[in-house]
């Protein structure tokens, strides 16, 4: 399977000079993605948005029904 990113590149480099993956899996995927220029990230990490606090609606009362207009 090919390397999708830059990063992911990095990442198997990584597990392989710290003994996770073997060196026959990390050159199965080099080989597999050739020389494709790859982008920096997949999925561009999202910047973290302000939390809104959200309204509170007004529960219902138990037992208590709408009525319907009349025109």
């Amino acid at each position: 399977m090919p390397f999708k990113s830059k990063a992911q590149r990095r990442k198997f480099a990584e597990l392989l000079m710290t003994g996770k993956i073997s060196d026959q899996t990390y050159e199965e995927w080099n080989r597999s993605t050739g020389r494709k220029e790859l982008p920096e990230r997949v999925h561009p990490k999202g910047s973290k948005a302000k939390k809104r606090s959200v309204p509170k609606t007004k529960a219902k009362k138990p037992g208590s029904k709408t009525k319907a207009r009349k025109r």
